[in-house]
C-alpha cells in the first residue's frame, strides 16, 4: 500500500515503492534535472537511490517521498526528509528535485512543518550546491539562511554546497 505522507493545494506526497522506478527513472535519468549531481545517473545508480529511501521509511519513518500532481497523478520529483551528516554529526535535512512551477516551495514548506510539529525537529537543514541557484531559491523562500558552506565528494568531484537551516523557534 503506498503511504500518503503530505497533502498540499496541489500535491501528494508519499513513500515510493518499487512499482515506481519508472517515473523515478526518467527524473533521475534526465541530464538537465541533475546537474547539481554532475550528471544524470544510470539504471544501477537510480535503483541504489530508490532502495536507499526504502530502506530510510525501514529506519526512520521518512524519507525522501514522491511527490505526485493530485490532478493527474504524475510524480514530479522527490522532496522530503533525511538524516544528512554536517560537520561530523546527522541532521534532519529537506530535500527537494524538480523545477519551476512553485511545486518545490509547496512541497518544501509542507515538509518543514511536517519536521517540526510531527518529527518533532528542533532545527531543519538544505545542503545545496553551489551552482544549484534554484534549490537556493526554493531555500530562502521556506525560510532557511545560509549558516556554512562545505565541501562534499561525490562521483569523483569536488563539490563546494551552502548549509541552510530554519529554526522551529524562527
Amino acid at each position: 500500500m503506498k503511504r500518503i505522507v503530505l497533502e498540499t493545494n496541489r500535491l501528494l506526497l508519499r513513500e515510493m515503492t518499487l512499482s515506481d522506478m519508472g517515473a523515478l527513472s526518467s527524473i533521475l535519468q534526465d541530464e538537465r534535472v541533475m546537474y547539481a549531481y554532475n550528471g544524470a545517473f544510470n539504471e544501477e545508480e537510480t535503483m541504489v537511490w530508490m532502495q536507499k529511501q526504502l530502506q530510510r521509511y525501514k529506519d526512520y519513518g521518512f524519507g525522501l517521498w514522491g511527490v505526485f500532481l493530485k490532478d493527474t497523478d504524475e510524480m514530479i520529483g522527490q522532496c522530503g526528509i533525511t538524516m544528512q551528516e554536517y560537520k561530523t554529526v546527522q541532521v534532519p535535512e529537506i530535500g527537494y528535485k524538480y523545477w519551476h512551477k512553485g511545486y518545490a516551495v509547496e512541497a518544501a514548506t509542507a515538509c518543514r512543518k511536517y519536521g517540526f510539529n510531527t518529527l518533532k525537529f528542533d532545527e531543519l537543514y538544505s545542503i545545496i550546491r553551489d551552482t544549484n541557484v534554484a534549490s537556493q531559491k526554493v531555500a530562502l523562500r521556506n525560510g532557511m539562511n545560509p549558516i556554512d558552506s562545505i565541501v562534499k565528494h561525490y562521483r569523483g568531484v569536488d563539490m563546494p554546497h551552502l548549509v541552510y537551516c530554519v529554526r522551529k523557534d524562527s
